[in-house]
């Protein structure tokens, strides 16, 4: 996405064991630890194609949220506590 290799907020939940709701909280309380580099929230039509091109994340194509996606280093600072 955006010419980044990423990993989508559902994906990095259940690397943690965490509900993705719990993840998105506990991003949005320390947001000032991820910069627009190290994570994004993706637009509607980011959405569709994601969930065009990857079958198992069909759930999220009746979603009103759209998944936020974390870059490497968004992925090496997400550490849930």
């Amino acid at each position: 996405m955006r010419g980044k290799k990423v990993m989508v907020d559902y994906d990095l939940a259940l690397l943690y064991n965490v509900p993705t709701k719990a993840l998105k909280q506990q991003v949005k309380r320390n947001h000032f630890r991820f910069p627009e580099d190290f994570m994004f929230e993706l637009l509607k039509n980011e959405k569709n194609e994601l969930v065009t091109k990857c079958d198992r994340l069909s759930f999220l194509k009746h979603s009103s949220v759209n998944p936020i996606v974390f870059t490497e280093q968004g992925v090496a600072v997400c550490i849930y506590p």
